[in-house]
């Protein structure tokens, strides 16, 4: 049986976030294999309530451990990196990455108290190669919102793969490399099979802008705002915190870092010789006692996040600091869809405390890190595969990006998570379809999305939940009445009287008059418990608890 590639998205391909990919080379059904990328997404309370972060669903991989070469990761983004730490117990496959992104994969492994130093390789970009059994792999460096971004070109006796990572043209990124389309060139010049490319702004028809652009505007803010001024970004652009903090010096503020995440970025930048002239920070015990007008405060929580700095600021006081009337809030960032209610909250809550918001709806303030659609035209021109993949995106983007694809004469194929492509065969095609999912970090505990653990969660926040207590004497008989105890409920029903009384009196009847052999079934009698609480709730308050019930019986 001959030899194939393939390529196999577990996230990030129908959804933006949750980065992690697959490329196999070998005989059908026993390929090596090379993951590209192990990254989260974020949850929200209407569907993943709870839940600290989402995570790929690595039990095909997990399953296939003993034939993983290595996990090859494009750039320090959380969408990309951050599930490294709470999932590499589970593949032990040695991790690949240019310095800084190494920095910050290893942080996130001490975390889990993976001290190895093996376990994280720093790889210097393109020429070098990494072999990887039968993958030959080179980081090619990108433009990107973070810096030592990179694309991969992945070698097999089958051809040459280019996986492009998060990307956008930006010729004058502030920090980390420009654009390189020479060296793209190059990379390209002998023929690439196909091309795995950033879908995220395929919809966005104006020219990307750099970084640069940005800083005059930040310049100007700074140095029109009369009282404090406090900023948020993300975290890991740290060419947006060099910016905001550049900005800030020349207009004559000290610059005060909040948040551990961007505190560890900026540390990481430093460490690596990426960041060496970056404006002297204040502590924020010394911040303090500086005047409001000469004062800039760098925070989190971009995508309002309630436990961010941004948010602590919002609700009051933060390690001693706090916003007050005439003060300036930026939002040197893009909301991310589905963010926007926690935004919007803390938009209000410093709006109320007469401090003048200020978003990106003007465009002035921040720029996208990735490509929009004339530079993913131009990424297609230069590298010009047999066939074009799009990947990190939602369906609606990929589907875009075949068109896009196609309407420049390309062959575009649309792979979902979950779609194995074979790029060996001619032309590549859809070769199975393999079943993938999310697993949800809850607390400390990874568990998977259809354990029904978010679910009775979602079900006991929209309905409430009420516990019945039965003690059963030594003889059969009820010792006593049924009481009940109710949580998320209110108070008094349609009967104006207590929900509790009204709940235990309807009980109290049906033990009253049940037959033996029903008070002698543990099972049966909890399910006519169970109907009763919920038709009298439903009846009284119109809803329907859920309802746990239990059965004490005496020796």
């Amino acid at each position: 049986m001959s030899e194939r590639l393939f390529y196999l998205p577990l996230g990030g391909a129908g959804e933006i976030g949750m980065n992690c990919y697959v490329y196999g080379y070998g005989t059908p059904g026993d390929e090596r294999l090379i993951v590209v990328d192990l990254g989260v997404t974020f949850p929200d309370m209407d569907g993943t309530p709870g839940v600290d972060l989402i995570l790929p669903d690595i039990a095909w991989l997990e399953a296939r451990r003993d034939k993983i070469e290595g996990v090859f990761i494009t750039h320090a983004h959380e969408d990309h990196v951050g599930a490294v730490g709470h999932l590499y117990h589970r593949l032990r496959a040695p991790i690949y990455a240019r310095a800084f992104t190494a920095n910050i994969a290893r942080r996130k492994l001490e975390e889990y108290g993976v001290v190895d130093p093996a376990a994280v390789q720093t790889v210097s970009p393109w020429p070098e190669t990494v072999q990887a059994g039968p993958f030959s792999v080179s980081f090619v460096p990108v433009s990107h919102s973070i810096p030592e971004s990179a694309g991969l070109a992945i070698d097999t006796a089958a051809g040459r793969v280019v996986h492009t990572g998060d990307f956008k043209i930006d010729l004058t990124p502030v920090v980390g490399e420009a654009f390189d389309r020479d060296l793209w060139s190059e990379v390209s010049k002998d023929g690439v099979r196909a091309l795995m490319c950033d879908s995220t702004n395929v919809f966005s028809h104006h020219p990307g802008r750099s970084e640069l652009s940005v800083g005059p505007e930040i310049e100007r803010l700074m140095t029109e705002a009369q009282g404090m001024v406090v900023a948020t970004t993300f975290a890991s652009n740290i060419a947006r915190l060099k910016t905001l903090a550049t900005a800030a010096e020349r207009a004559g503020r000290s610059v005060c870092l909040l948040g551990r995440a961007m505190r560890r970025m900026v540390e990481a930048a430093v460490e690596t010789g990426l960041l060496t002239d970056f404006p002297r920070t204040v502590t924020p015990e010394d911040a303090q006692d500086i005047p409001r007008e000469s004062l800039m405060l760098l925070v989190t929580g971009s995508q309002g996040e309630r436990r961010a700095a941004s948010a602590q600021l919002a609700n009051g006081k933060y390690l001693g600091l706090e916003m007050k009337e005439g003060d300036t809030f930026l939002f040197s960032s893009k909301t991310i869809p589905g963010n926007e209610r926690g935004v919007i909250r803390i938009m209000n809550q410093m709006s109320e405390k007469g401090v003048q918001v200020i978003d990106d709806s003007s465009g002035l303030y921040h720029v996208s890190g990735h490509a929009n659609r004339p530079d993913l035209q131009a990424m297609h021109e230069v590298v010009r595969p047999d066939c074009l993949v799009p990947m990190h995106g939602e369906h609606r983007h990929l589907t875009e990006h075949v068109r896009l694809a196609e309407a420049g004469g390309m062959r575009g194929l649309l792979a979902v998570n979950g779609t194995m492509v074979d790029l060996s065969a001619e032309p590549p095609r859809v070769a199975e379809f393999i079943e993938t999912g999310r697993t949800y970090l809850d607390g400390s505990v990874q568990i998977g999305a259809l354990d029904g653990v978010v679910r009775d969660r979602i079900r006991m926040a929209l309905n409430g939940h009420v516990l019945v207590t039965l003690i059963i004497d030594e003889d059969g008989t009820p010792l006593g009445e049924p009481w009940c105890e109710t949580m998320g409920l209110a108070e008094e029903g349609q009967s104006r009287t207590p929900l509790v009384e009204v709940l235990e009196a309807d009980l109290d009847q049906f033990v009253g008059r049940a037959a033996k052999k029903t008070l002698a079934d543990d099972g049966a009698l909890e399910k006519e418990l169970r109907t009763i609480v919920r038709r009298t709730s439903q009846n009284e308050i119109g809803k329907k608890p859920e309802v746990t019930v239990v059965i004490s019986r005496l020796a």
